[in-house]
């Protein structure tokens, strides 16, 4: 049983004493009480349904009542069904009362808006286009207070931060109730002309259908997430040593998306591509990912394959559409020496180049096992200084934009914060650092990852051995080697050398 705070309950009782208030002018209302009847047997019946099917509640009734009936009569509405219905949680009983005084005072102040502009004479002449005003109005009135009340719940139950628990509430709710406004109009004016109620509830059916493309269509999204998901913790698994980097580089790909003005669409096609750039490591056999030591030509070969074996892997799922591009192509370089096919310029995907930058960003301000995370500034001048040979200018230019504008707060996923365990208490989660401050290395782990663009490693004390550089990891400038075979001079690395997370690596 999750126990709901004692602030909650407070605000629980002062919501329902709210709508015991709206409705004690009953007594003195003069309405038919067969429609209040019949609009409330019909939501009883129907929002069940609703919830189980469509993740969604009847407004469409809800609001023809406010249409149709005075505001102490119109809340009446949603209440047996609100209290009837199903909860999933417990303490249901609270929960039952917070879903029925929610709804009986937007039904009400929707109800109150209407009548007070002249709707009711409007829906029954009817009048229109003038009965499209007082309707409009009560279904802002309706959305501003399921808003206000959601967002006072979240801050106080779920300790949401309420400039979070409100941010963008209204207008994602409004576009759907403006919909449900105007069906439930139609029923309020199907019912008052000679056709009556059943020509009313017709309207119910075609909404029924929407609901139906709507729930599926955010099946269809669910399923989408499931599937990128699995293909990350397969990756996770398989290289634990870079969890969550995956789904910093989408957040990175996804800021700078935003920032070049593509549409919702493409960027969320682009968050997809940066959270699966890596995944061909599945292809890659693991003991090279895990090799501590350095990698022969033909090992380098095989990691430098990974980005071909995640477009294949990606193959059959459609969804991903120019994703798949920038997974095959978020190693290529402008200067033509990256890989897999050694694309210039604007030859490769615009995508790609996207994800290239966030791939880079993310390396370097992460802890890993041969350094530590660089500030977020340092980064960005790396990257500027890598940009026109390595990385797009314009894809560097638009990441910094977006930092200036909303910070680096990368998200960390249930499966990170449980490897981050033991290092709780730092002022920056695990592999993260503080802005302006570098990370503490963590005390010990495999060599997996090398610096990314031009980042130098850790430099031994006088006398320490030099850690060797990770499994297909290029050399990072700068950093002492060990003698070739037949040579004395510090081992060089070819311009193409790189692990299957170190897109966009300065050599």
């Amino acid at each position: 049983m999750e126990a709901i705070p004692g602030r909650a309950l407070a605000f629980i009782v002062c919501t329902a004493l709210a709508a015991l208030a709206c409705l004690t002018p009953l007594p003195q209302v003069h309405a038919p009480w067969w429609p209040v009847g019949l609009l409330a047997a019909l939501y009883a019946a129907g929002e069940p349904i609703a919830r189980r099917r469509f993740g969604s509640t009847c407004h469409p009734l809800l609001l023809a009542g406010a249409f149709l009936l005075p505001p102490p009569a119109a809340a009446l509405v949603p209440l047996p069904g609100a209290l009837l219905c199903r909860v999933d949680q417990r303490p249901a009983g609270p929960r039952r009362v917070w879903r029925a005084a929610q709804s009986a005072l937007a039904v009400w102040a929707a109800a109150a808006a209407h009548w007070s502009l002249g709707g009711r004479d409007a829906v029954v002449t009817p009048d229109f286009p003038y009965a499209l005003v007082p309707a409009a109005v009560a279904v802002l009135a309706y959305c501003a207070v399921l808003t206000a009340l959601d967002g006072g719940i979240l801050v106080l139950a779920e300790r949401v931060p309420p400039r979070r628990a409100w941010r963008g509430l209204f207008s994602r709710c409004l576009a759907p109730l403006a919909v449900h406004g105007l069906a439930g109009l139609m029923m309020a004016v199907l019912w008052r002309s000679p056709y009556g109620p059943v020509a009313a509830l017709l309207v119910l059916f075609p909404m029924g259908v929407a609901w139906w493309v709507f729930a599926q269509y955010h099946r269809e999204r669910a399923a989408h997430r499931a599937t990128i998901r699995a293909l990350v913790q397969a990756v996770d698994i398989k290289d634990g040593y870079t969890r969550g980097h995956s789904e910093r580089v989408g957040q990175a790909s996804m800021m700078i998306a935003r920032e070049l003005g593509m549409d919702a669409r493409r960027t969320e096609v682009l968050r997809f591509a940066g959270i699966l750039h890596d995944v061909g490591k599945l292809g890659v056999p693991t003991r090279l990912l895990r090799k501590d030591g350095p990698l022969t030509p033909e090992e380098r070969r095989v990691i430098e394959l990974h980005p071909e074996y995640g477009h294949e892997i990606t193959r059959g799922i459609h969804f991903l559409g120019e994703a798949r591009a920038a997974i095959l192509h978020h190693h290529e370089r402008l200067d033509g020496r990256g890989y897999p096919y050694g694309l210039v310029g604007r030859q490769i995907p615009e995508c790609a180049r996207v994800v290239a930058v966030a791939d880079a960003f993310d390396a370097m301000t992460s802890t890993r096992s041969y350094s530590r995370a660089r500030p977020v500034a340092a980064a960005l001048a790396e990257l500027r200084r890598c940009a026109g040979a390595q990385f797009d200018p314009r894809m560097v230019t638009a990441l910094g934009r977006a930092l200036d504008r909303h910070g680096w707060h990368p998200l960390v996923t249930a499966d990170e914060a449980s490897a981050a365990a033991p290092a709780a208490g730092r002022p920056a989660g695990a592999g993260e650092a503080a802005p302006g401050k570098p990370a503490v290395p963590p005390p010990s782990g495999r060599s997996g990852e090398a610096p990314r663009a031009g980042e130098p490693g850790p430099m031994p004390s006088a006398g320490e051995p030099t850690p060797a550089p990770p499994a297909g990891e290029p050399v990072p400038p700068g950093t002492p080697q060990d003698p070739a075979p037949d040579d004395t001079a510090p081992r060089t690395v070819p311009a193409r050398a790189g692990r299957g997370d170190r897109s966009g690596t300065a050599r």
